[in-house]
């Protein structure tokens, strides 16, 4: 059987889904979805805190898994009937879907509060989860597939073994045009009631190239498919991600872990393979001072913003605060100076995004031309791209409520440390 013949014919359960509208899953896939690893998925919010600015953010990785589920099968199956396509087999799409599929097993709950944390990428723990049981039983007795070729596709760290399929299955699952990207900017904008996220799904798939092992190109028409994927990512991190009520969220619960972490309260394998729920119980009411900002999140009893300014790369202040141990020095002395004595003071924090990509990282082609650099046609210069990163990147510093009195004139205060 043809890869298109299997990709045409093996899916045929239908799905209901509130975005995609319907999705065709395969009898063989049903067993990994009611697996305990995918089932855990329904209980990870996919936007973490968002759902208290918007409160329709309460959809899951769960259905986000399955989307780029079904983003992945058409996507694959666009670039298998271009005749310079690499060979594909059954099999390895067969794999490549999976990988897509299980591609969030390993995530952390409440989405990226444990960026920058001393952790197991979740990719790496993705892997782990498709080699042990349930799933590896899964995938090799009653699937016939290799667990660790799929594991390979999902974490780009265990090696290839200079496999061009598998390159080519793994640079299609990340790139700046993947089905990951595409779902979640969709699915994201469409929960919280919002535009900007809004993709035109169809008219990218009808531009997408094979590029070897390299995954995908894109044909010069279809440059504008990734400049909207990029500036919808753009405004979705500036008006849900990054807004300043969910960043002060994060950074609490980022607080109460990274504490909990560096004081050997806490050992990182306790944080793997939680969800939303379990994370709450285990540690919301632990007696440990900076955890308790778990269930200060919880109860929206949220920190105030008392100075927010824009990160100045050149500013070596600001570039100390880069380094999470330094950060976490910057709010002990703020808080000590402030009279917070009592124990690893969690009365002040400063909250600091990670680095953001909006990189045109995809090579383009014309019908008679060879692929080109990838910021060939388009607006996304490198100066427009460092003037989107310099727009979203603010140096927050949040305090409790019962701290801000004390402060007077905020910025007054806090000059010496910023």
């Amino acid at each position: 059987m043809t890869v298109v013949a299997h990709l045409d014919s093996a899916y045929d359960r239908p799905l209901r889904d509130p975005l995609w509208q319907d999705l065709s899953l395969s009898d063989e896939i049903l067993p990994i979805i009611d697996s305990k690893p995918f089932q855990q998925l329904n209980r990870i919010k996919q936007l973490g805190p968002s759902y208290l600015v918007y409160p329709g953010a309460t959809h899951t990785r769960f259905s986000h898994s399955l989307g780029v589920f079904h983003l992945a099968r058409q996507m694959i199956r666009a670039l298998a009937l271009q005749p310079d396509c690499i060979p594909l087999s059954v099999e390895g799409v067969r794999s490549f879907l999976i990988a897509a599929l299980c591609h969030d097993l390993g995530h952390f709950p409440f989405t990226h509060s444990f960026k920058e944390l001393p952790l197991a990428e979740h990719e790496a723990l993705t892997s782990r989860i498709l080699r042990e049981q349930p799933l590896r039983g899964l995938l090799r007795d009653k699937l016939n597939l290799d667990p660790i070729y799929i594991a390979a596709i999902v974490d780009d760290m265990l090696p290839s073994d200079g496999d061009n399929e598998l390159l080519f299955y793994r640079n299609l699952l990340s790139g700046a045009l993947d089905p990951d990207k595409l779902d979640y900017l969709n699915r994201d904008a469409y929960f919280c009631g919002v535009p900007y996220g809004l993709q035109d799904i169809a008219f990218a798939l009808r531009n997408i190239r094979p590029n070897g092992a390299y995954g995908i190109a894109l044909h010069s028409r279809g440059v504008s498919a990734v400049e909207n994927i990029l500036f919808s990512k753009y405004l979705m991190y500036r008006a849900v991600y990054w807004h300043k009520t969910v960043r002060v969220a994060t950074a609490m619960i980022k607080k109460a872990v990274h504490t909990a972490l560096t004081s050997g309260e806490v050992r990182p394998e306790e944080l793997y393979g939680l969800d939303d729920e379990s994370f709450a119980a285990r540690f919301s009411s632990h007696s440990f001072r900076p955890l308790q900002l778990i269930g200060r999140v919880y109860r929206r009893e949220l920190y105030k913003t008392v100075v927010e300014i824009p990160y100045d790369a050149a500013n070596p202040r600001h570039q100390r605060l880069t380094d999470l141990d330094m950060r976490a020095d910057t709010e002990c002395e703020i808080a000590r100076q402030l009279g917070d004595r009592d124990g690893p003071p969690t009365t002040v924090i400063i909250d600091l995004p990670e680095p953001v990509s909006f990189e045109l990282a995809i090579p383009v082609t014309d019908d008679d031309s060879e692929v080109v650099a990838a910021a060939h046609g388009t607006v996304f210069t490198p100066q427009v791209i460092a003037d989107f990163t310099h727009t979203l990147r603010r140096l927050r510093v949040i305090v409790a409520p019962e701290l801000r009195d004390r402060l007077g004139d905020p910025a007054a205060a806090l000059s010496a440390w910023l």
